[in-house]
């Protein structure tokens, strides 16, 4: 079984295990704080009446069988202690079986909240979480080499955020083939970074010259992760060093620190090594047998059903009408991945607002999101890879019709109340606390300020009205039929 067991591949491994599941630790620490304001029983779109309304067509999920809000709390404590436990390499410590069983618990308790997170858990970077945390199950434990096909089964993962992302650019926004993207993408993006603005305002033909660099790594790049080394490690190294650029100029949850932790599944240790020598005793130390008889076949069978589900994903990447984040079945696995196939000109957002007065005539004050925009003298944040979700939702709605989100007309009804757990999804409620007589949405076209623009006035941002979003409303207006 020789071929069974990747010899040189022990840090890529222990990277790959503990760098899951710490997106699996910060993926359920979202859970804890905003799962119920956003889907529990009291919450913007109630899990009980979608489980309800459709059914089995929810997919698999706890919920199914019963819903309550603590039973939420003790799926999400139970995935941050066992995300927690391996990231400190407890399980790995023992027989394969056991990080087996605990990233089996991980991929299933996430599945069925996943399953039933609706809108605010519709992004791609869900399923790429459920997916490396099915394939880190198989990974083994300190007892056994890691197994060679389940590498091969995270760079297939790898192959399809990469060339699908690059491919959806090339057949999406003329914007990428002409290198013009990033003279809009900093600033149009859904949640900018401290260093976004600075990033928008390097020279133009350096926008040309990353644009065109993003497109090698994205087109050809992942082909050679399946090359033997050093030219797989070298191709992981590329990928890395771009999602890096990526990280620091914007907010993508999780996806960009995952899809580098991928990547580290073409790392070899001789490379490793021989960029940093003082790991050479550590790495030589390691186990070299592939393990017992039931470990090998459960690891083949895995095998068999990944190389099943690569089919349509395979199919799509090389589709004329390629999907973008589509998944194939209800437990997302083998699914389709990519991002920014059209890039916005314009960045539009939705302020909210309250007001006191018993006549909405004045006295407006604005609810601040965390990672918005805002106020223009507030420069944004880095909160990656932590997912704030109706942060992200505002940006969504923004693009759409708004008014027509439903989940949004329930926001301001919160608001009027003074729901303390919707109220802890902002950075700041200007009334401490208290309930507004009246709330309103207004949009509001943003751009960066200019170099010159900053320096004059301090502010990161200059921001216009642009249109009345949701007329002044009042607690009688929004009466609970509106849910």
């Amino acid at each position: 079984m020789e071929w069974f067991a990747a010899e040189d591949y022990h840090a890529a491994r222990f990277v790959l295990q503990r760098g899951i599941a710490l997106m699996y630790l910060v993926a359920f620490v979202a859970v804890l704080r905003q799962f119920l304001p956003l889907l529990g029983s009291h919450g913007l779109l109630p899990v009980p009446r979608y489980v309800e309304r459709v059914g089995s067509r929810a997919g698999p999920t706890i919920f199914r069988w019963r819903y309550s809000d603590t039973l939420v709390l003790m799926i999400a404590w139970a995935g941050v202690l066992i995300a927690a436990a391996l990231v400190a390499g407890l399980p790995q410590s023992g027989p394969p079986w056991v990080p087996f069983l605990a990233f089996a618990v991980l991929y299933l308790l996430y599945l069925s909240v996943v399953n039933v997170g609706q809108v605010f858990y519709g992004f791609g970077w869900e399923s790429l979480l459920l997916e490396a945390g099915f394939l880190a199950a198989f990974l083994g434990s300190d007892d056994v080499a890691p197994p060679l096909l389940v590498l091969l089964a995270f760079r297939w993962l790898l192959f399809r955020v990469e060339f699908g992302a690059g491919m959806i650019k090339m057949r999406g926004d003329r914007a990428w083939r002409d290198l013009t993207a990033l003279d809009y993408h900093h600033e149009t993006q859904p949640m900018p970074g401290p260093l976004s603005w600075f990033f928008h305002h390097l020279p133009r033909p350096l926008h040309r010259v990353e644009v065109a660099a993003n497109h090698v790594v994205q087109l050809a790049v992942p082909f050679l992760l399946f090359l033997p080394q050093p030219i797989a490690s070298i191709a992981a190294v590329l990928v890395i060093a771009t999602q890096l650029w990526l990280v620091l100029s914007g907010n993508f949850a999780w996806l960009n620190w995952l899809t580098m932790l991928l990547a580290f599944s073409a790392v070899g240790d001789d490379q490793l090594a021989a960029v940093l020598p003082a790991l050479t005793p550590t790495l030589a130390a390691t186990p070299t047998r592939a393990g017992d008889l039931w470990w090998v076949v459960l690891v083949m069978v895995m095998a068999a059903v990944v190389a099943v589900l690569a089919v349509p994903p395979a199919r799509n990447l090389f589709s004329r009408h390629q999907a973008m984040n589509a998944s194939y079945n209800r437990f997302h696995l083998g699914g389709a991945y990519g991002a920014f196939g059209s890039i916005t000109r314009v960045r539009h957002e939705v302020v909210v607002e309250g007001t006191e007065q018993e006549v909405p005539d004045g006295g407006w004050c604005e609810y601040v999101f965390s990672a918005k925009p805002g106020p223009v003298e507030r420069l944004p944040g880095q909160f990656a890879p932590y997912h704030l979700r109706l942060d992200w939702g505002m940006w969504f709605l923004a693009l759409g019709s708004g008014a027509q989100h439903r989940w949004f007309s329930v926001l301001l009804r919160r608001l009027l109340e003074a729901d303390r757990a919707t109220l802890r999804l902002f950075a700041r409620d200007p009334f401490d606390g208290r309930a507004p007589r009246w709330v309103r949405a207004r949009m509001f076209t943003y751009r960066y300020s200019t170099p010159e623009e900053r320096r004059a006035t301090g502010h990161w941002w200059v921001r216009s009205a642009a249109r009345e979003f949701v007329e002044p409303v009042g607690l009688a207006q929004l009466t609970p039929r509106s849910e």
